[in-house]
């Protein structure tokens, strides 16, 4: 049956991928100076300002506004009233409330004499995700994937000087029609793209289709494929000049593009004692390895985390029907070969390193080289086969 499924993406200079940037830009230095800082910063973009709001903990010495205004320029606002040098910039930064830091340094089961890995509580409580399946080499649904090398293009396209006229700012959209749960073709493609004042809407539209579509493969593309460039006209006024921005608030571009549950928490900003950030790393770590392993064709993977407890309170499994066995006990199979407390979490993937600007756009999963994308225990899984 004929099935239609929409996922979209943007670019780096969309106000709210701009905060997300600001923000890990600024964690990717406290943890340079101080692997082990607890921090959790956000920004707020808005015509010509912008709030460096949170709780830094850290033995660091970190320039927000420098570090700042060094983001906003490698982005490409050198331009308009948010100029990198010319944007008003507020920094309201204090230390992490001692009780959230109560839980974090000991854990409850740490204080009842549990092991070394429990010496770290989870951050917070809350339920994560993580999501696999076979529609693509990165084992990532095709729509979010589609779209984020249309915009990831769309950036290339104007830094690279083949279409000088573009600026920073852009959305873009892919819709794949589905026979049963197989992706067969595309049915929509949306771009729309920020440019300046003098190029004409034909101009760009034919550079977006000869230069940023290419991305697509061509077997997926046919006559009634329909494509939406700038469907409402110029684009002009971008970024924050045009809207306002806010760290965490493209949480479903960051992800799977819909695909599958989302807890509700956001990653950009976070260290990693943060569950809502590393757990949900660990997850899509998981889920890719029980996938190229064969346990399933396609994954969802729930963890939950109470404050101050290192365990997970719950770990659920759905291979909406692809499980080679049944899903109870993947997930029997999930506790017995990863360890899902935080401290684990965290020394088995690295994330004490300042890698954190590289996910800020583009989405967190499905880009080779970050840790939680090797896929080095599927050999491991493949003996409960």
């Amino acid at each position: 049956m004929k099935k239609l499924f929409t996922s979209e993406s943007v670019t780096e200079g969309h106000p709210d991928k701009l905060c997300d940037r600001i923000s890990d830009a600024i964690v990717d230095e406290i943890l340079k100076q101080d692997p082990n800082a607890r921090c959790a910063i956000e920004c707020c973009a808005a015509y010509d300002r912008l709030m460096i709001m949170g709780e830094v903990t850290a033995d660091a010495a970190v320039d927000y506004e420098q570090t700042a205004r060094r983001t906003i320029k490698e982005i490409g606002y050198d331009f308009g009233t948010f100029s990198y040098d010319k944007c008003n910039i507020t920094v309201a930064v204090h230390r992490q409330s001692p009780d959230i830091a109560l839980g974090v340094d000991s854990s409850i089961e740490n204080k009842a004499g549990g092991e070394a890995e429990d010496l770290l509580g989870a951050g917070d409580q809350g339920m994560m995700f993580g999501y696999a399946c076979r529609e693509t080499e990165e084992l990532m649904p095709l729509p979010i994937s589609l779209a984020h090398k249309l915009a990831k293009r769309l950036e290339t396209v104007r830094t690279s000087g083949i279409a000088p006229y573009l600026r920073p700012d852009g959305k873009t959209q892919v819709t794949v029609e589905y026979d049963g749960r197989l992706p067969k073709r595309i049915e929509t493609v949306v771009v729309s793209a920020q440019h300046d004042e003098h190029v004409s809407q034909e101009k760009l539209k034919e550079d977006i289709l000869k230069h940023v579509i290419s991305v697509i493969p061509s077997a997926l593309l046919d006559e009634n494929t329909r494509y939406f460039i700038n469907p409402t006209g110029r684009f002009e006024i971008g970024g924050p000049e045009g809207d306002s921005g806010l760290t965490g608030r493209k949480i479903i571009v960051d992800t799977y593009g819909g695909r599958c549950a989302h807890g509700g928490g956001a990653f950009s900003g976070k260290d990693p004692t943060k569950v809502d950030r590393s757990a949900a790393y660990m997850a899509r770590y998981i889920c890719k390895n029980i996938v190229a392993a064969g346990l399933a064709d396609e994954v969802q993977l729930q963890v939950a985390y109470a404050i101050g407890v290192s365990r997970p309170v719950s770990v659920f499994v759905d291979t909406y029907g692809t499980g080679k066995l049944p899903d109870g006990e993947i997930a029997d199979i999930v506790l017995k070969e990863f360890d899902l407390r935080p401290y684990s979490i965290i020394k088995k993937l690295g994330l004490r390193a300042p890698i954190y600007s590289e996910t800020a756009a583009y989405g967190h999963f499905g880009k080779s080289g970050l840790p939680w994308e090797r896929v080095d225990r599927a050999e491991v899984l493949k003996k409960y086969l």
